[in-house]
């Protein structure tokens, strides 16, 4: 489906950012000095990048590998890099599908150019905040099978979501459409240091032209987990969870941290506690 809506490239996208954090090439100017002005306050933020896409790999790689899940939704998957989702999965199953929502023309774009000829995977324009909307989309169901075990990922998005907008309930409302026994990822920008979340929440929302959310505290990202089960080693600054390598250790993100974890759906309807 073409998305005949105007792009505006002189305002920066968190998607457009992440990608030239990445060392990407699929950024432009106002990208590139929104980040210089991001690393200002967080000079380590093109550490957090690297670590959130490795991490990205790992848990990718575990659900295929350990769970034997075949089928995924990506919230906010941004644009195109290596190692993407579905070649995490397609590795240990050639036929796994991946569905990738985003709501950036230039993320759609591009992606549709990139994964057209890949049968089982489809880029699909859509908005996190009605989740309902998209897992019912045409494209969507033609890959996923909601009677199946599906893994949901919310890498680095859940962010951009002002709290007017419920993030847990988002989360709620996506587990409320999965099979027990499926899971959700999610990993959110948290600080300890009121000055960095203020900060970096005031930059963002001002450069993205108030399409963003705020940074969190460790605690507001622990309460999305509500009624999960979250798998070992817990939620956690996502550098630390499952490591592959000790190179890849040495270089952190000092001033703020991507935090998240892998979680299980219980089975039965989850209950809100009382």
């Amino acid at each position: 489906m073409a998305d005949n809506r105007p792009i505006n490239l002189s305002v920066p996208s968190a998607a457009r950012m992440y990608d030239w954090l990445l060392d990407g090439n699929f950024n432009y100017e106002a990208d590139r000095l929104a980040c210089q002005e991001l690393l200002q306050h967080a000079p380590t933020t093109k550490a957090l990048a690297r670590n959130n896409r490795w991490f990205l790999e790992r848990v990718v790689r575990t659900l295929a590998e350990e769970h034997g899940i075949k089928q995924f939704i990506d919230f906010g998957s941004g644009l195109p890099t290596q190692n993407n989702v579905h070649q995490v999965a397609q590795d240990f199953h050639h036929d796994a599908r991946v569905v990738y929502v985003d709501n950036d023309p230039v993320v759609l774009a591009h992606g549709r150019s990139i994964l057209d000829s890949n049968a089982y995977t489809a880029v699909i324009d859509g908005d996190m905040r009605q989740p309902e909307a998209v897992l019912e989309r045409e494209e969507l169901r033609r890959l996923i099978n909601f009677d199946e075990k599906t893994a949901v990922l919310f890498i680095s998005v859940l962010h951009c979501v002002k709290d007017v907008d419920d993030p847990a309930g988002i989360i709620r409302r996506v587990v409320a459409k999965l099979k027990p026994g499926s899971f959700v990822v999610i990993c959110h920008l948290v600080s300890d240091d009121r000055r960095i979340r203020d900060q970096v929440t005031e930059l963002m929302r001002k450069q993205t032209g108030d399409n963003w959310g705020r940074v969190r505290e460790r605690w507001e990202v622990d309460s999305l987990f509500e009624n999960l089960i979250p798998h070992p080693p817990g939620i956690v600054d996502v550098t630390d969870w499952r490591p592959d390598s000790e190179l890849r250790q040495h270089d952190r993100s000092v001033e703020w941290m991507d935090y998240g974890g892998l979680a299980e759906v219980p089975p039965g309807p989850a209950q809100p506690n009382s």
